[in-house]
């Protein structure tokens, strides 16, 4: 099968949708697949052998790591000669309004995938007024797919709940070989805790942004001293959240890779992950897969990857203090943290990302076969569409 993929976040930038585009990639590549990927520019020019075609792109003033790119005729071109089976928009925005123009134009199957909890995201940085505005342009987005996929079944029915249609759940992943217990690592344990490698560690792994609620892990310090606690990975509030944590056993680590990665998450004695907007989690099943017990939110699609009691510990939110009771609860019970950590990596051995790719190329077949009578051509009918006044003039000043 031949998949053009676009993508508006990529490599070097690490997070969950990169992961899931180059994990993905990889999987296609290893069957037999031809794979296009159209994503900003600032990464490497193909991966696991597939063509990645850069476009232009600006840093996002607020967020420097997120690299802004517009949709451009070029991309015509490139699909022309591509002569793609099915084209797969992760998470569109601006970029995907050129995946969602040319899967118009040319008439191909088109699959979207939903990754970001936008509509929730926006309360964090007082746009909540905006809600309203952007489910309607997602349904309009969404609403010109063959099929749209949800990576939990929470997200799938919030979707729905908000008017669009043809869903289907895209299973969770992960590589459980490079994440697995024997990458444990003294040295890895000693440098995220500061040298006080006797204490109970803490580790949190994700972007340090708003929605991510990373200041919500002090009330865990405060309740127990004895704790400490490393910060893996970065983003525009890094610099408030290191004036946040002041006087506390904290350490920001910055990004880590690959076994280093790996090996922070088998040394650290939990996971813990406060945010309550999660649609995977995908850095949940990594803590799972390396033997580190879990403390999560009940919230977004984390109930989908952690089973309260068997899989991991999750707290309710609305609780006062629940966070810091259930971090509490976790590290006074080692008996049941070892029983947890073993059912957990039983289950996420079950996930492979050669299972999820399998599973998303039977979904590309159902798009072609049960693609959509053609969409409006012409380039003034599919942006009114699309975005209404706003996209009309992107597309009038970029497409062809």
């Amino acid at each position: 099968m031949r998949i053009a993929m676009v993508t508006e976040t990529f490599l070097p930038k690490i997070d969950g949708i990169v992961t899931m585009v180059t994990k993905t990639v990889e999987c296609l590549k290893a069957r037999g697949d031809e794979v296009l990927i159209f994503a900003p520019a600032g990464g490497p020019g193909e991966i696991f052998g597939a063509e990645v075609v850069a476009l232009p792109s600006v840093a996002f003033p607020f967020y420097p790591e997120l690299r802004i790119a517009p949709p451009r005729a070029s991309m015509r071109r490139h699909l022309i000669a591509f002569r793609p089976d099915v084209l797969h928009l992760f998470e569109p925005s601006l970029l995907g309004i050129g995946g969602l123009y040319y899967a118009s134009v040319l008439n191909a199957p088109l699959v979207i995938s939903y990754h970001t909890n936008l509509p929730v995201y926006l309360h964090y940085y007082k746009l909540g007024f905006l809600e309203g505005p952007t489910w309607k342009l997602m349904r309009e987005r969404h609403g010109r797919a063959d099929l749209n996929l949800c990576t939990s079944t929470a997200m799938l029915e919030d979707l729905r709940a908000h008017g669009i249609d043809r869903l289907a759940l895209w299973q969770r992943a992960v590589d459980a070989d490079l994440f697995h217990p024997s990458q444990y690592s003294a040295e890895m344990r000693a440098a995220l805790s500061r040298g006080e490698s006797e204490k109970p560690l803490l580790l949190y792994v994700g972007r340090l942004s708003a929605e991510k609620d990373v200041g919500s892990l002090r009330a865990v310090l405060e309740a127990m001293p004895e704790v400490r606690l490393a910060i893996v990975g970065d983003g525009p509030m890094r610099g408030e959240l290191e004036q946040h944590f002041r006087n506390t056993g904290t350490h920001f680590a910055g990004y880590l890779r690959g076994q280093a990665l790996a090996a922070a998450y088998a040394s650290a004695d939990l996971f813990v992950m406060p945010s309550q907007t999660e649609t995977l989690g995908l850095v949940l099943l990594e803590a799972m897969a390396a033997g580190c017990p879990v403390v999560a939110c009940r919230a977004g699609g984390v109930p989908d990857a952690v089973q309260d009691g068997v899989t991991g510990f999750l707290f309710d939110p609305s609780e006062p203090d629940a966070l810091p009771r259930a971090v509490r609860t976790a590290l006074e019970c080692p008996d049941r943290r070892a029983a947890l950590r073993t059912r957990a990596r039983a289950e996420v051995e079950r996930h492979s990302w050669q299972a999820a790719t399998e599973q998303l190329c039977g979904y590309y077949t159902e798009a072609v076969q049960n693609r959509r009578p053609a969409r409006p051509a012409g380039r003034q009918a599919c942006a009114g569409r699309l975005t209404k006044k706003m996209v009309m003039a992107t597309l009038r000043q970029l497409l062809p």
